[in-house]
C-alpha cells in the first residue's frame, strides 16, 4: 500500500526527490521562465528587425554577459522543456511508467538537454 506523508516546508532540503520528481518541477520551473521571460524575447525580436540601428542596438545588448547568460538561461528553458514534453507524451502514451523507465528517461531529459544547452552556450560565447 503506497505511503502519504505530509511534508512541510523544512523538509524539503532533507527529502530526496526521484529524478522523475526533479524533472517534473524543472519542467514547470522552465515554463515559467519562458513565460516571464516573453517581453524580453519580444523586445530583442523587436531590436533585430526594426530597421539597421535598430539591429546595432540587439548586437551591443546581446554582446553583455549577463544578457549572454539570461538568453543561455532561456535556451536551457526551451530546450529542457521540450525533452520533458516529449517524456510526458510518452508517459502520456504509458511507455515507460514503470519505475526503472522512469527514472532512465528522466536522467536521459536532464543529459540530453544540459549537453544541447552547453553546446549553444559555447556557440553563445564565441568558443566556435
Amino acid at each position: 500500500m503506497p505511503e502519504f506523508r505530509n511534508i512541510h516546508v523544512f523538509d524539503l532540503m532533507k527529502y530526496r526527490l526521484p529524478w522523475a520528481g526533479k524533472v517534473s518541477i524543472l519542467h514547470r520551473v522552465s515554463g515559467l521562465l519562458m513565460f516571464v521571460l516573453i517581453p524580453f524575447v519580444l523586445y530583442l525580436l523587436d531590436k533585430s528587425i526594426t530597421s539597421e540601428i535598430s539591429f546595432e542596438t540587439f548586437k551591443a545588448v546581446l554582446a553583455n554577459p549577463i544578457i549572454k547568460l539570461i538568453i543561455l538561461a532561456l535556451i536551457w528553458a526551451y530546450l529542457h522543456h521540450f525533452c520533458a514534453g516529449i517524456r510526458f507524451l510518452m508517459l502520456d502514451l504509458h511507455k515507460g511508467i514503470d519505475k526503472a523507465s522512469s527514472a532512465k528517461s528522466a536522467v536521459s531529459v536532464l543529459v540530453i538537454s544540459l549537453s544541447l544547452a552547453a553546446v549553444c552556450a559555447a556557440k553563445l560565447f564565441g568558443l566556435f
